[in-house]
């Protein structure tokens, strides 16, 4: 197991490679830095075709060293191997992602166009990634807590299992934020529940909530968790949480996903407009749901 990092060069990449360091050194695992470069086997049945790809390599592997000392200032004790990959960069990271502890992208890399807030490549590999994704946006609050994202939705298990494990590594608080709201389209992301839940309905479902927590709080004694309700949807909260957190933890999909999608209305709003690095963590196989022990 290892955490894989792409990189393409670009300041967004390079920050997602000192993230993906440290948390390697946190982590006590290696990481493993990807570079894919675009080589199109038609171009070479000409002359040049040779020549292209020894070329385009020789330039990625001039980036990767330069992002290999990155990562090496960050993390110096880690174990870091480098990946030149001939081919678009999507699918060569979602194919070395599989067997992967964590992936890491840039929320943005080249090619996109000016304004966009997601590249198309950090989309993709965020939605179909094998393993969980952590896309590297905005800026980590150092003194700030991890921020999770839960619903009643099987998936609550295993973002508490990463959020209490991120807490716990790097030593921080733990908020745990519940939107009694109902799902809407993100479009209607600030539309407010008429029908509030009375006082006594507000503490039933905070009770719930905390014999959730309760194993997690059994495992990671020493992470201080925090219960939040609100009325505001899941993303408008979220994306307003971040602002001053350190990592945003929620799942791949919830109740108010499209049936079928592979990433959910609240993952996709949090990778366009969050102010900190975002952990989309993968929904576990049936059966597999993830407990403390």
């Amino acid at each position: 197991m290892a955490i894989l990092v792409g990189t393409d060069g670009t300041d967004c990449s390079l920050a997602a490679v000192e993230w993906a360091a440290i948390e390697a050194q946190r982590r006590n695992t290696p990481l493993r830095i990807v570079h894919a470069f675009d080589w199109d086997w038609h171009e070479s049945r000409f002359a040049i075709g040779t020549e292209y790809i020894d070329v385009g390599r020789r330039l990625a592997e001039a980036l990767l060293v330069e992002a290999a000392d990155r990562a090496r200032e960050c993390a110096p004790a880690i174990d870091i191997a480098t990946y030149a990959i001939a081919g678009h960069a999507a699918p060569s990271l979602l194919g070395e992602a599989h067997g992967m502890e964590l992936l890491v992208v840039g929320s943005r890399g080249r090619g996109g166009f000016a304004g966009l807030l997601l590249g198309s490549v950090s989309q993709r590999v965020a939605t179909h990634a094998p393993c969980p994704v952590a896309v590297i946006r905005g800026h980590d609050v150092p003194g700030g807590p991890i921020v999770a994202g839960i619903d009643d939705s099987a998936a609550a298990e295993q973002v508490l299992a990463a959020a209490f494990d991120e807490a716990a590594v790097q030593g921080c608080g733990l908020i745990v934020l519940r939107s009694l709201a109902p799902a809407f389209p993100p479009w209607l992301a600030d539309v407010r529940r008429a029908d509030l839940l009375s006082p006594a309905d507000r503490e039933a479902e905070l009770r719930r909530i905390e014999e959730q927590l309760a194993p997690w709080r059994d495992k990671y004694p020493g992470v201080l968790g925090e219960t939040v309700l609100t009325h505001d949807a899941a993303a408008s909260a979220l994306v307003l949480g971040s602002r001053e957190s350190r990592l945003v933890v929620v799942g791949s999909r919830g109740h108010g996903s499209v049936a079928g999608s592979l990433l959910g209305a609240v993952g996709l709003q949090l990778l366009h407009h969050a102010a900190s690095p975002v952990l989309i963590v993968r929904e576990p196989t049936p059966g597999s749901t993830r407990r403390p022990t």
